[in-house]
């Protein structure tokens, strides 16, 4: 095909990925699958401009707000990050900051959390609204539901005037597990990944259901802040330690790139022994004056990368099918599977959808097959 038919086709496939992950929260399509073909498109929209339109998913950060939600207009937007594969991109990154700024640098790296995004604002120190990132300027309101997890504070030591944090709610990977024997023994279907479920309960429209689900968050980022002055992100972090907040754990303020680069392989390394799931690990200038100075660009701060993982995939052998049947009479093959450990967890069983995919990939009980960890 042509670079006209690829950029219409890269578009309908984002655009879809894009409903089933923010509206449906039932991914089909891999993040990092995701973020290279959103980045090839980048890179033809970048070649031929006269393409751009303004619904391209490179026009825009997220989703929708989903029925049964007051919308909720961030007072800051909640950016999103650019992407780095490799340690060369990441030295790039690091060339234009520093040529950007004419001056040293200092980098907090942090493991980047696979959850869903949320705002949390007080005022006079009391917790008062709650909301999911959406498309980075228009969230939902899941107040409530928020306030379901224990380890979010509704009040805080010090009545600051106002206080905006942004934070990953996330299930822990005892938890998920637990939901999907759950899940199987009601005969319904399974979540695809922490992720899927986290975002799923956070949006339930009963808060009870939330609450069961055992949902936490780690809060990572200072918003909006009055009545304190913070200089560094290191500085804001622990002084969110000292309000009561679940901050993210792991964090390193690092100078020298090549060994930020060593940092991200060690996080990578404990990746499979942590309690919950990360997709990659997240670098950010630790000054916030040469942050302002960088500013962001429409989409995307200056001042931050994040560290994407490539998926891991293992070859393993297909010893048979299991048929089940839902309470509503819905046929679900599963794919049992000989047991392989993929990204720190041990798979033995892998959904086959339905039917006609088995008929159209030819699957026989057997067969050598890939297995992709869904949500890496």
């Amino acid at each position: 095909m042509d670079e006209k038919q690829e950029i219409q086709s890269l578009r309908r496939e984002l655009e879809q990925a894009n409903y089933e992950y923010y509206v449906l929260d039932n991914p089909s399509m891999s993040d990092y699958d995701f973020d290279h073909k959103l980045r090839r498109l980048e890179e033809l929209e970048h070649a031929h401009p006269e393409l751009i339109v303004p619904d391209s998913p490179t026009q825009r950060v997220g989703g929708k707000v989903a029925d049964g939600f007051r919308e909720v207009i961030h007072r800051v937007p909640l950016e999103s990050l650019q992407d780095v594969f490799s340690a060369e991109e990441l030295k790039e990154f690091d060339q234009r900051v520093r040529d950007a700024l004419d001056a040293d640098v200092e980098y907090d790296v942090e493991p980047k959390v696979d959850g869903l995004s949320v705002a949390l604002e007080y005022e006079n120190g009391i917790f008062v609204r709650g909301a999911t990132r959406g498309d980075g300027r228009i969230g939902e309101d899941v107040t409530e539901n928020l306030k379901t997890i224990p380890s979010i504070p509704l009040r805080l030591p010090e009545a600051l005037p106002s206080l905006i944090v942004r934070g990953e709610v996330f299930m822990p990977k005892r938890s998920f597990e637990r939901l999907n024997e759950e899940q199987e023994l009601k005969g319904e279907k399974l979540f695809a990944n922490p992720r899927n479920a986290a975002a799923g309960s956070l949006r339930q429209l009963d808060s009870k259901i939330t609450k069961s689900r055992n949902l936490d968050i780690w809060v990572f980022n200072v918003q909006q802040i009055r009545g304190k002055t913070l200089n560094s992100h290191f500085e804001s972090l622990e002084y969110l330690k000292q309000l009561g907040f679940h901050v993210i754990p792991e964090y390193q303020v690092i100078g020298d790139i090549q060994q930020v680069y060593e940092r991200i392989l060690e996080i990578g390394e404990m990746r499979g022994e942590l309690p919950f799931e990360i997709d990659g690990v997240v670098i950010k200038i630790n000054d916030f004056s040469q942050r302002e100075q960088l500013g962001s660009t429409a989409k995307n701060p200056r001042w931050a990368a994040a560290y994407k993982f490539p998926a891991e995939e293992k070859e393993t052998k297909l010893l048979d099918i299991d048929v089940q049947v839902g309470r509503t009479g819905v046929l679900t093959p599963t794919a049992l599977l000989e047991p392989v450990r993929l990204a720190g967890t041990t798979v033995q069983k892998a959904t086959l959808h339905n039917i006609d995919n088995i008929t159209q990939k030819d699957i026989r009980i057997g067969d050598t097959v890939i297995v992709r960890k869904a949500g890496d």
